[in-house]
Order: C-alpha cells, then structure tokens, then sequence
C-alpha cells in the first residue's frame, strides 16, 4: 500500500486496514438500524389483523361482513401497509444515507421469521376455514403479533450490540 507515492510502513497499513473494518462494521450497524417505531406499530397491527381478514375472505359464506367487504379491506390494508412501507424506508434512507436492510442480521434470526410468519398468518385463517372456529383467527393474530414484537426487540438488541 503507498500513500502520496509512499510506502506505507506494515504498522501504517495495519492500521488503515483496521480503520477500513470499523466503517464497515459501522455502515452495516447503521443499515441494520431498527425501524422507526411509528412503524413498528403499523406492522405489528397489520400482521395481528391480517389473519381475521383473512378468514373472512377464506369462510365459504359471509362471516361478520360480506366476502366483498373483506376483500376490500384486504385490498385496502395491503396497500396502506406497502405506501407506509414506502414512506419509512425513504425518511430512514434520507436521514441515515442508507437503506434499511435485513441481510446484515443473522440467518438465524431471519430465516425463521421468513418461513414461520406467513405459515403462521395463512394457516389461522385455514384452520378457521376448516373448523369454523374464530379462536384460530384471535389466536393467530395474537400470536402473530407477539412474534412482530419480539422480532423487533431482537432487531434493536442486535444493533445496540453491533453500533
């Protein structure tokens, strides 16, 4: 390595590579930054409201509402959620620089919050469809919701851990 046309000395290069590791572990700190919390909230109310929605559209008549009206509000819900979505990951990215991503937080946590979650919003409403009981819709939603909770606390500990 040379800095000006100079060599730089295996101390000095040592050191440029340790500060080079530490912006590193610094930008991928800051992209794992957990969400705002107003959005926190607003995910963690969709996912415990999805499931009921979702056994109202499934149900082979109308349950509480016609299957129109349960389709609109899913419809409705699903694109409030991806606008506000929208709206979060731009005021992070143009106040911290960078993007929010998952991909710096560890397989471990991710991956089963990726796989489990949608089985576990899909799945209520299934059992409802087959059973008729809305104890797995409240139970499904009651649980989603945790799971939304608890991988955001997971996610800020992570990050007061990297930052």
């Amino acid at each position: 390595m040379e800095t000006n046309g100079v060599p730089l000395t295996p101390e000095q290069a040592r050191a440029a590579l340790a500060d080079t590791e530490r912006v590193r572990a610094s930008a991928t700190a800051l992209t794992a930054t957990p969400w705002p919390t107003w959005f926190f909230v607003t995910l963690t109310l969709y996912v415990a409201v999805l499931p009921i929605v979702l056994g109202g559209v499934m149900t082979d008549g109308d349950w509480l509402l016609p299957r129109p009206a349960w389709m609109a509000t899913l419809l409705t819900i699903t694109a409030l959620y991806a606008a506000l979505l929208s709206v979060a990951t731009k005021a992070w990215r143009d106040r911290t620089g960078v993007a929010l991503r998952l991909d710096v937080l560890p397989k471990r946590a991710t991956l089963p919050l990726m796989i489990g979650l949608p089985l576990l919003l899909v799945g209520g409403p299934y059992a409802f469809g087959a059973t008729g009981r809305p104890a797995w819709l409240i139970a499904t939603s009651l649980l989603g919701a945790a799971v939304s909770v608890g991988f955001h606390l997971t996610f800020v500990r992570l990050h007061r851990r990297t930052a």
